[in-house]
């Protein structure tokens, strides 16, 4: 999928009007929450969980926590 998608202005803010087909291929519908993660190829949209941002949130902790131990292991 390849469409062009426009940018608007709402309030203060800025938006991207999602067509219906791409919110049925994210499983996705209006009101929904969207994860949106920064990747080598680009931007990436997907269904918010909230388990795994938990998770997340728990190994970035230890990451800090343990960041000389985890660059040894990384030798």
């Amino acid at each position: 999928m390849n469409t062009p998608l426009k940018i608007t202005k709402v309030g203060n803010s800025a938006a991207v009007i999602l067509p219906k087909e791409l919110l049925a291929r994210l499983g996705a519908a209006q009101g929904d929450m969207l994860s949106v993660r920064d990747t080598e190829r680009g931007i990436e949209l997907a269904p918010f969980d909230a388990d795994f941002e938990e998770e997340m949130a728990a190994a970035r902790e230890v990451m800090a926590r343990r960041k000389r131990a985890l660059r040894e292991l990384a030798k």
